[in-house]
C-alpha cells in the first residue's frame, strides 16, 4: 500500500427526514445567540421558514446569495452581519449560499451551520472561492468549515429534476477527482466509491419519482461523502477547468461540472487506472468517463458547452486561462490536448478512452 497521510476535519453531521427541527438546538450547541439566514432570492421562503423555526434567535435574512461569489457580495454580506449584531449564520441552499456563508467567515471568523438543499457538496469542505474582475480565485482555510451540517431529504423533494440530475453528478465530480488527487488516501477511496455508487443509484429513481424520499435521502448521503472527500483531499484537472468556465464565462455551476466531468476523466483515464476502475465499478458502463456520460444523457442533463451559451470563438480563451495556476494533475496539462477536450465538451461527444 502507497504510503499516506490522513488527516479528520472536525464535522457535526444531523441527517435524516424532519432533521430541521433541530435547527434551534444546534445553534444553542454552536454557543450562538443571533442567526443570519443566507439564500439565493429564489429561496425567500426556505429562509423565511428558517428564521421563524429561529424566533428570537433569527437576527435576519439575506437574499442576496448568487453563483461564484461575487467579491462585493461576500462584503455586503458581511456588513449586514455586523450591523445585524449576528454571531453566526444559517445558509440554507446549494453551493452559491453556503458560498457566501464561507466567505462571511473567512473575514469574520462567524461559525456557519449549512442546511444544504441540493447535492453541491460545498458544506464538507474548507474550500472557499470569490470572484472577482470575471477571474475566479479559490482557496482553503478551515475557518470556512462549516461547523454544523443538517441534511433533511425533505427539503430537496422541491428541488427541480433537471438540477437534482445536475447537482448530483458535480457532487459525483469531487469524489472522481479525490481517487486521483495528488494527495489521495485509501479512507477517502472508500468514501469516494460508496457516495458515487449513491448517487448513481438515486437519481434515475429520482428521474422516475421526484418525491421518492429514499432516493432523496440516498442522492444527499451520496453528497454528504462526496463533498467529503473533496474536503479532504486536493482538486485537478476538471476543477480547474470548471472553475474557468464558470468565474470567467459565468455559467451555472453543476451544469458546467455534469457537462467537462465526462472528458475530464478520459483525459486523465491512462494516468489514473485504478481510480477509473472505482468509477466504473460503482457506476457500472464499459468506462468511468462514458458511464459518467450516460449518467447524464439518460436522465435528460445538458452534455454539451454550447448549450449553456459558451461560443466555440471563447474555447481558446478558456484553454489559456485553464494552463495558469495550474492543480496538480495525474497527467500533465498539455495544451493541444486541453483544447481539444474542450472542443469536445463544447460539441456533447461521448468521449473515447
Amino acid at each position: 500500500m502507497q504510503p499516506f497521510v490522513y488527516t479528520a476535519q472536525p464535522a457535526r453531521v444531523i441527517f435524516g427526514a424532519g432533521s430541521l427541527s433541530q435547527l434551534a438546538r444546534e445553534i444553542d450547541a454552536l454557543g450562538a445567540k443571533k442567526a443570519l439566514v443566507l439564500c439565493t432570492p429564489e429561496q425567500r421562503a426556505s429562509a423565511e421558514q428558517v428564521a421563524q423555526l429561529l424566533g428570537a434567535r433569527a437576527a435576519g435574512v439575506y437574499d442576496r446569495a448568487v453563483m461564484h461569489v461575487p467579491l462585493e457580495t461576500a462584503r455586503e454580506a458581511r456588513e449586514v452581519a455586523r450591523q445585524l449584531g449576528a454571531d453566526c449564520a444559517v445558509a440554507i441552499g446549494g453551493g452559491s449560499t453556503t458560498g457566501l456563508g464561507k466567505a462571511i467567515a473567512l473575514d469574520s471568523g462567524l461559525p456557519i451551520l449549512a442546511i444544504p438543499t441540493t447535492y453541491a457538496g460545498s458544506e464538507m469542505t474548507p474550500i472557499y472561492g470569490l470572484t472577482e474582475g470575471g477571474l475566479k480565485k479559490t482557496g482553503r482555510d478551515l475557518r470556512v468549515l462549516p461547523r454544523t451540517v443538517i441534511y433533511d431529504p425533505e427539503l430537496t423533494l422541491s428541488l427541480p429534476v433537471p438540477l437534482s440530475v445536475t447537482s448530483g453528478i458535480n457532487a459525483i465530480a469531487h469524489a472522481a477527482e479525490g481517487l486521483y488527487a495528488v494527495d489521495c488516501n485509501p479512507i477517502m477511496d472508500l468514501m469516494a466509491e460508496e457516495g458515487i455508487a449513491a448517487l448513481g443509484r438515486a437519481l434515475p429513481a429520482i428521474v422516475k419519482n421526484a418525491r421518492d424520499i429514499e432516493a432523496r435521502g440516498d442522492a444527499l448521503y451520496g453528497a454528504w461523502l462526496c463533498g467529503t472527500v473533496l474536503g479532504h483531499v486536493g482538486m485537478a484537472l476538471h476543477h480547474k477547468l470548471c472553475h474557468t468556465l464558470g468565474g470567467s464565462f459565468n455559467l451555472p455551476h453543476a451544469e458546467t461540472h455534469t457537462i467537462v466531468l465526462p472528458h475530464a476523466l478520459a483525459y486523465n483515464s491512462a494516468h489514473a487506472p485504478q481510480a477509473m476502475v472505482r468509477i466504473r465499478r460503482a457506476l457500472g458502463g464499459a468506462s468511468a468517463a462514458q458511464a459518467v456520460y450516460d449518467l447524464a444523457k439518460h436522465n435528460g442533463a445538458p452534455v454539451a458547452l454550447r448549450e449553456l451559451g459558451v461560443q466555440a470563438a471563447d474555447l481558446d480563451r478558456a484553454c489559456e486561462i485553464a494552463l495558469q495556476n495550474q492543480y496538480p494533475n495525474p497527467r500533465p496539462l498539455e495544451r493541444p490536448a486541453i483544447r481539444e477536450l474542450l472542443h469536445n465538451a463544447w460539441e456533447g461527444r461521448r468521449p473515447v478512452d
